[in-house]
């Protein structure tokens, strides 16, 4: 998970945890649709409930919705047992999600993050938000066609931090 002290994002994601076409239509909708992506507890009904409550009890205290198109749910505090290493779902909605973003723009990207830690939280917290002020990336993403091209979109742009 580290390469020089720093978090590697494109480390945490994969594959299995991108999804390009997120067809819900609200935001409590789309938490699940996110956490189904989380292979630890994909089939694990009781983990699900906890962590969509999680995220549910954090939404109601600020959005998680940073602008920009952008939603980086998350819960308060970490998540003991539920992953045993921090975990990123990225989905992205077609048309948007009103998510209680401070510029009011609907979200179509969604970074779900789960970690076992605060540390590990905090650390993919600021490395994802540090990103995502790109608008390069932030555009390249919606257009790109894979997870894979997802992956390498991430990639490079974490080369450049």
């Amino acid at each position: 998970m580290k390469n020089s002290g720093h978090v590697v994002l494109s480390q945490l994601l994969s594959p299995a945890t991108i999804d390009l076409n997120l067809a819900s239509t609200d935001r409590d909708a789309a938490l699940d649709e996110l956490i189904g992506h989380i292979p630890q507890i994909a089939n694990d009904p009781e983990s699900r409930k906890t962590l969509h409550r999680a995220l549910q009890e954090r939404e109601q205290l600020y959005s998680t919705g940073i602008g920009d198109g952008v939603a980086l749910p998350h819960a308060r505090n970490a998540l003991v047992g539920l992953v045993d290493a921090p975990v990123i779902v990225f989905g992205r909605h077609a048309r948007g999600i009103s998510y209680g973003a401070i510029d009011g723009a609907p979200a179509k990207l969604f970074f779900l993050l789960v970690a076992p830690t605060v540390t590990q939280h905090l650390a993919v917290l600021a490395r994802l938000s540090r990103l995502l002020r790109d608008p390069k990336l932030r555009h390249d993403l919606l257009a790109a066609d894979s997870p894979e091209k997802v992956l390498s979109l991430i990639r490079n742009a974490e080369a450049k931090l």
